[in-house]
């Protein structure tokens, strides 16, 4: 069975081509990195997509929310937390956190043990707004990855792992 050829092929052809005498290049190499890269575009796209328009609730109030929830304490962070987290700078969190907590979504609260920290915590429309911002987004996923079975979607996972953990050591 052959399979089919995706638009990726194409380039790793044009790629090999030019490179055919260099064995520096590796076209499996290239397929991957690419085809990964493209993936991980479309997924962003469809997040993007799926708060266009939508200026109560932006993608970045879900970052910013999403990483409250996710983080090590999901009952709270600092904002110098979340701006680590979310890798955007101090004064960028700041304004997030303006917006959220204008729409009540968190509480931004002086730590009663340390005066000097300030606490942010998700209040019940927040947690609210997160699972259902969440629950979207995996059914974005379920279908952008939907092609591949149980079994496949292990066996991807298994091999990334593998190089991930070859990264983080």
């Amino acid at each position: 069975m052959t399979e089919e050829r995706d638009g990726v092929d194409a380039h790793v052809a044009r790629w090999a081509a030019f490179w055919k005498d260099d064995s520096r290049f590796d076209p499996e190499i290239e397929g991957v990195l690419v085809r990964m890269y493209d993936i991980a575009k479309w997924a962003r796209r469809g997040d993007a997509a799926a708060f266009a328009g939508n200026d109560d609730f932006t993608l970045e109030d879900y970052k910013t929310l999403h990483a409250l929830m996710v983080q090590p304490y999901p009952t709270e962070a600092t904002p110098a937390q979340l701006a680590d987290a979310t890798h955007v700078t101090r004064a960028a969190m700041t304004s997030r956190l303006d917006r959220l907590v204008g729409a009540g979504l968190v509480t931004r609260e002086v730590d009663p043990t340390d005066r000097r920290r300030v606490l942010v915590r998700p209040t019940a429309k927040g947690r609210e707004a997160w699972d259902k911002h969440i629950f979207e987004g995996m059914a974005r996923d379920r279908q952008l990855l939907g092609v591949l079975s149980p079994d496949e979607l292990v066996q991807l996972n298994t091999l990334l792992r593998k190089v991930v953990r070859s990264l983080e050591s």
